[in-house]
């Protein structure tokens, strides 16, 4: 019992120095971590700023590969004779002088249409037909006037025979010879009256003929064509200067433009215009400018123009709309192909060489295309080297590396 006591006595001292001896060295250990810790910030304070001195690449510019050189094609700034372009928007008219508004002479109930719009009719061809007591009367006078002749020239030849007779003077046969020349005056006079009603000689001469009066009038176009429009209605009441019919030849038709009063003095008679229908899935026509109007409009302070186009196959309607451009005298400018330009943020950009393998994307002012180029208006000088085609993949190009 006492030698175990004493051993303990003897190993306790030892455990005991053993165990601060292990607890000195974590302490140990602990404060250096905490002054490797304390020194740290010094450390990373100094890394940004290391970071924020390096100077960051243009967003603008980009480098070519070498596989990418397939792409593109690189060219100089040079000038080009451009005709100035006045741009206006436009609408397809009927030629005037190949329309004919048609109506009836004299008054008179419709009976009957004989034709509707769309209708493609020849010159002569009836339209509608109507009752008139006007015609009537008309044939009626001339029926008159043609007996009132009739017998005055026999009574001219009487007065010859009587006085060749020694019956009668030479005063008597010259007042029937002047009642005859106004008989044959009444008669023609008569005939004209019917004639502008719109009856023919045939039907004259069957009058004249006959004696049957015809209270049916058929109203004929003046004019082959198409009809446009229709006014009238049967049992209308139809009176002399009614436009009853609209016929219009549209073989040729007329493109009228508006353009603004501030450049209307730069579009003149004989100059080019170009045209596209957008009816006829952008259908470029090709006119001349025949007319420029000499008044403004007071609603849209606009003056019109108009050029002629020809119709054969008739695929150009009356409202058609039309975008038109006026090509004005040719002037050396520069320019630059379309192919160059890139359109970012609403503007017009091209690729400027800077390098071997290096370009910048720059804004510029740019007219509107003429033909496959675009006038340079400013940004530009002439000789600098840009991307002339392939610019679309340069841009890409310079999008992908802005994102990486």
């Amino acid at each position: 019992m006492f030698r175990t006591v004493s051993r303990w006595r003897v190993v306790a001292p030892l455990v005991i120095a053993l165990t601060l001896s292990g607890c000195g060295d974590r302490g140990s250990q602990t404060a250096s971590s905490t002054k490797s810790s304390a020194a740290a910030p010094s450390s990373g304070a100094a890394a940004p700023a290391a970071a924020g001195t390096r100077k960051a690449s243009d967003p603008m510019e980009v480098r070519v590969r070498p596989e990418m050189s397939a792409y593109f094609k690189v060219g100089k700034v040079t000038q080009a004779d451009i005709a100035q372009t006045v741009e206006a928007a436009g609408r397809i008219e009927a030629d005037a002088r190949r329309v004919a508004r048609i109506g009836a002479a004299v008054s008179g109930r419709v009976t009957e249409i004989l034709a509707e719009v769309g209708d493609t009719v020849r010159r002569g061809q009836p339209l509608a037909e109507i009752a008139s007591p006007e015609l009537t009367t008309a044939q009626l006078n001339y029926l008159r006037a043609y007996s009132a002749s009739t017998q005055a020239e026999r009574a001219v030849d009487r007065a010859r025979q009587l006085l060749q007779a020694d019956v009668i003077g030479s005063a008597e046969l010259q007042r029937r010879e002047s009642e005859l020349t106004i008989a044959r005056a009444e008669l023609r006079a008569a005939g004209d009256q019917l004639s502008l009603i719109g009856m023919s000689e045939e039907q004259l001469s069957a009058l004249r003929t006959s004696g049957t009066l015809n209270a049916r009038l058929l109203i004929s176009s003046s004019l082959a064509g198409v009809i446009l429009e229709r006014k009238l209605s049967t049992g209308q009441v139809a009176q002399p200067g009614d436009s009853l019919f609209t016929v219009a030849d549209l073989s040729s038709v007329w493109v009228v433009g508006s353009l603004p009063e501030q450049v209307a003095r730069q579009v003149k008679p004989g100059q080019t215009v170009e045209m596209d229908v957008a009816a006829l899935r952008g259908r470029k026509l090709t006119g001349q400018v025949i007319h420029v109007g000499d008044l403004v409009s007071a609603e849209t302070r606009t003056i019109e123009f108009r050029t002629e186009v020809v119709n054969p196959k008739r695929e150009l309607k009356p409202l058609m709309m039309v975008s038109m451009r006026v090509l004005g005298e040719p002037q050396r400018q520069l320019a630059i192909p379309i192919e160059a330009v890139v359109r970012e943020n609403d503007r017009d950009h091209v690729f400027i060489r800077l390098g071997p393998d290096r370009f910048r994307l720059t804004a510029v002012e740019l007219a509107p295309a003429v033909g496959m180029l675009r006038p340079v208006r400013r940004g530009l000088q002439e000789g600098a080297e840009i991307a002339v085609s392939g610019a679309f993949h340069l841009n890409n190009e310079r999008r992908r590396a802005e994102l990486e």
